[in-house]
């Protein structure tokens, strides 16, 4: 790299718009939008999708809800050619679907569109050439007037190929190429010189698309040009505005936003950013930061791994991990004060009387998109107590205490260090079982007891019971207020386990018949020490006498 890049590279120039207007707007509704999946998509693929995988990735599109989809490139071989037509043909587009097609400038590659969309009731043609400097000088060496002609004898074209084919409704979109490279005042002057062959009205507007075609500057700029076209186009009621911003710089979905609010009427795309060199704009990034605002897109992307799937399947491209929305690891915290934080979240909402969603981390709710919670929080070494307990609870359905979570997050944390990766479901509770149920290796398990009251029913009570200690079959007993106490005086006196009860809870585990109870105890020892014993059973009784000897297994 140059350690001045200046003698390269020159910043792209600021738009003279002193009043704009732009940056005190908000985006309130949805544009129309277009996919170009199946055509700038597909062009940017190793291995061009065959008839079958843009069969499978259109009628994705049109289950997404698109109702204009770029089908092609018609002039560009015969599996494009057959596919558009074989749409027609078999009646495969929607009422509500219009389709467009991709030509350049040249009359052989507009007849072959025309022909490629022969009786269909409803398209698009979109023409284009390029209108930048770099274009003029560098791959056409023409003058402006020589680009503009060139426009307007390919709209002359689409005028008399469309009267040719009456009976279909057909729809203009023309791109002045390289639109965000190009001179302002030139790319008005084609876009005029085109509208007046083809003469749109308020009723059948042209569609007027304005290309980043290689991203070159920051987005606000792109917002500035789109602004200042509006503004000087003339019959701008007979005119959609058209966004095909592209991701060279990494921000095409901003341009787009910023492009909306600068007057846009429209935004082209593809599923998942999907285009050539680093993409075009993202459709479900774009449509759900909308759905985050409270806008309905008109989009649904309520099962966003059927739509992750079927396009890794037709593009043989993977999806980052990361994503927006879509990638596999965006609704997941490994952290553990991001985990804290999203477990309070959602017990928050649980508690709340509303709808509104209002999850720290969590702009959209997971379930909107067919995600489930259980991916939420994942659990490796960077975890804490939050997770932990949020993964066992969604797992076990147990709901620990706060200073139980933090000993617990101790054993899982010593696991998870150990074994250098990260833990599921099934390795935490492995974890939970060895720490705090009670079982044959440990001092204490429970055979069976009972509890004998005093005469009235009152204190004080006495607890008997049969236990396995050190791996003996041997009977304790001891008296208390209640069964904890009668428990602890027990394991005191017959057996040298001192414990005082600091902290108790118990809830139920499901619910019905084949419910169960959970029942936590925190207890002090003798040496003033902090352990922590669990009980779960049938019996919310026997259930807290499992608790204290599991208590006992940790002095």
């Amino acid at each position: 790299m140059l350690r001045d890049p200046s003698v390269k590279y020159r910043p792209f120039p600021q738009i003279d718009l002193p009043n704009r207007e732009w940056p005190s707007r908000t985006i309130m509704q949805p544009p129309r939008w277009l996919s170009t999946d199946l055509r700038d998509g597909n062009q940017a693929l190793i291995d061009p999708m065959d008839a079958e995988k843009k069969t499978r990735l259109f009628d994705l599109l049109v289950k997404v809800g698109l109702k204009e989809i770029e089908v092609g490139f018609p002039s560009a071989g015969a599996t494009e050619f057959d596919f558009i037509s074989g749409l027609v043909k078999n009646d495969r587009i929607p009422d509500d679907v219009m389709i467009q097609v991709l030509t350049q400038s040249r009359r052989d590659l507009i007849e072959t569109s025309f022909a490629s969309l022969r009786g269909a009731p409803k398209a698009i043609v979109h023409l284009y050439n390029a209108v930048s400097p770099a274009w003029r000088k560098i791959v056409f060496g023409m003058t402006r007037d020589e680009v503009r002609q060139i426009a307007v004898e390919g709209a002359m074209i689409l005028r008399d190929q469309a009267a040719a084919q009456p009976d279909t409704d057909w729809h203009f979109e023309y791109s002045p190429e390289t639109f965000s490279t190009a001179e302002l005042d030139f790319s008005v002057e084609v876009c005029e010189a085109v509208m007046e062959i083809l003469r749109p009205t308020p009723d059948h507007p042209i569609i007027l698309n304005l290309p980043a075609t290689v991203e070159c500057a920051t987005p606000n700029i792109y917002a500035d040009q789109i602004e200042w076209f509006g503004k000087n186009i003339r019959n701008r009621d007979s005119i959609v505005i058209s966004l095909h911003p592209h991701n060279d710089r990494g921000t095409g979905v901003a341009a787009a936003e910023l492009g909306l609010m600068a007057g846009a009427d429209r935004v082209e795309g593809c599923l998942l950013g999907n285009g050539e060199r680093t993409g075009n704009c993202d459709l479900v990034t774009v449509a759900l930061n909308m759905y985050t605002q409270g806008i309905d897109p008109k989009l649904d992307f309520s099962d966003i791994d059927e739509i992750v799937s079927t396009v890794n399947y037709c593009t043989n491209l993977p999806v980052h991990p990361r994503t927006p929305y879509a990638g596999e690891l965006v609704f997941t915290a490994f952290s553990g004060s991001h985990q804290d934080a999203i477990k309070k979240g959602f017990a928050a909402q649980a508690a709340r009387n509303d709808e509104l969603w209002e999850v720290p981390y969590l702009p959209i709710d997971p379930a909107d998109l067919g995600r489930s919670y259980e991916a939420v929080i994942r659990v490796n070494s960077q975890s804490g107590k939050g997770g932990v307990a949020w993964v066992i609870e969604q797992d076990k359905g147990l709901k620990l205490p706060k200073r139980l979570q933090a000993d617990f997050s101790r054993h899982v944390q010593a696991y998870a260090d150990e074994t250098s990766r990260e833990l599921n479901a099934a390795d935490i509770w492995q974890v939970f079982d060895a720490a705090y149920l009670p079982s044959g290796r440990d001092r204490f398990a429970l055979i069976d007891y009972q509890e004998n009251h005093a005469p009235g029913g009152g204190p004080p009570r006495t607890f008997v019971g049969r236990v396995r200690l050190d791996g003996e079959e041997r009977s304790i007993s001891g008296r208390g207020n209640g069964l904890i106490s009668g428990v602890l005086d027990a394991l005191r006196e017959d057996c040298g386990v001192d414990l005082d009860v600091i902290d108790y809870n118990e809830h139920a585990i499901g619910v019905g018949a084949q419910a169960q109870a959970a029942a936590y105890l925190e207890c002090r020892t003798a040496d003033g020490r902090m352990v922590f014993g669990v009980g779960i059973d049938v019996d919310v009784a026997t259930a807290t006498v499992r608790a204290a000897l599991s208590a006992a297994n940790a002095v």
